[in-house]
């Protein structure tokens, strides 16, 4: 069983919620060095994915970047950066602006099969009308993906990637808070409420890619919510993922404690997390092994080009912790400070 950990990353929601230490704001500068960057790679004629951190360069800010990371990997966990000017720009402009971002933060993961780079996070049932995935399989139910682009609530959970940014372009008209929690101090009090559960929760429990990957529909993994590797904490963990992989036929059934602890995990998130409204300009940067997200349901203003929309980046960072062994199959690699983690393409 893993011991109760104590550190930056063992935050509460209630501490978070009467603090803006996690805010930072970009200054003058920083805007006009990435004003900078984006106007030198369009006199050149890149375009994102073709170009990288070299070609888009941060003369000071990237510093800045590089102490995000250090908090990202050893401090909270979290960092929101606030003040990006996007009435500035088109969303062409965006995109290639916050992928030069991205570019210093670490290596950019493809986030579908279909070789997802840069997601729109919207209400794209609102927006095109029911949409269902190539991939989506009547028996295993909706996947993460389609119910993200949904306006629903999105429960708690992790991304396959070290660490996942969105970027605010149009908040909602009204709803969709980003709730976050930190999975540390979710271990620290299951562990002491209810050992016998803790226990069970760093133990393997069978989740289902449930077609993220192409062929990949009734391909499973196994693993436990909470591991301690190399005195690094990971989680890696998605309840819709768990009871997808209950449905398929060959998969170990869960026993009523498993189930027990699962719902305790899913309260002790609610509890210790803390609600962000996101303002057009925020980019939101969470490190998955140390953190849980989720979101809100919201509602959309009406006209065009007036709903809810986020950018969405994975990326792996150059300073990312090893990881456990049991993550190589979903990883690629347990290897530490290497592009790693997302949804493997077609070959």
């Amino acid at each position: 069983m893993i011991p109760h950990l104590a550190g930056p990353d063992a935050w509460l929601g209630r501490d978070m919620a009467a603090s803006t230490e996690w805010i930072r704001p970009l200054s003058g500068r920083a805007i006009d060095e990435l004003d900078a960057a984006l106007r030198g790679i369009q006199r050149r004629g890149l375009t994102w994915p073709k170009f990288g951190r070299d070609e888009f360069p941060l003369p000071t800010f990237a510093s800045d970047l590089a102490a995000v990371l250090e908090e990202l990997e050893d401090g909270r966990g979290f960092v929101l950066l606030r003040g990006l000017p996007v009435e500035r720009y088109t969303e062409d402009e965006l995109k290639n602006l916050y992928w030069g971002v991205g570019a210093h933060v670490g290596w950019h993961r493809y986030q579908n099969a279909l070789g997802e780079l840069i997601g729109e996070v919207r209400d794209e049932n609102r927006r095109y009308g029911e949409v269902k995935e190539p991939t989506m399989d009547p028996a295993l139910g909706r996947s993460s993906r389609n119910k993200a682009r949904s306006a629903g609530p999105l429960r708690f959970h992790t991304d396959r990637c070290d660490v996942v940014t969105l970027l605010t372009v149009r908040k909602a008209k009204e709803g969709g808070l980003s709730k976050i929690v930190s999975a540390v101090s979710v271990s620290n009090a299951i562990r002491e409420r209810r050992p016998d559960l803790h226990a069970l929760l760093c133990r393997d429990y069978w989740s289902s890619r449930q077609g993220e990957e192409a062929g990949g529909e009734k391909k499973v993994f196994a693993l436990p919510l909470f591991c301690l590797h190399e005195g690094k904490f990971s989680t890696q963990y998605s309840r819709t993922f768990v009871e997808a992989a209950q449905k398929l036929g060959d998969v170990p059934r869960m026993t009523a404690a498993q189930d027990e602890a699962l719902d305790l995990h899913a309260a002790v998130c609610e509890e210790l997390c803390f609600t962000m409204a996101f303002e057009p300009g925020d980019i939101q940067l969470l490190n998955n092994h140390v953190t849980y997200h989720g979101r809100t349901h919201y509602e959309d203003a009406d006209g065009v080009d007036q709903d809810r929309l986020l950018l969405r980046m994975w990326v792996a960072p150059r300073n990312s912790r090893p990881l456990p062994a049991g993550y190589t199959p979903i990883w690629g690699t347990t290897a530490p400070g290497v592009p790693r983690g997302g949804i493997a393409q077609p070959a």
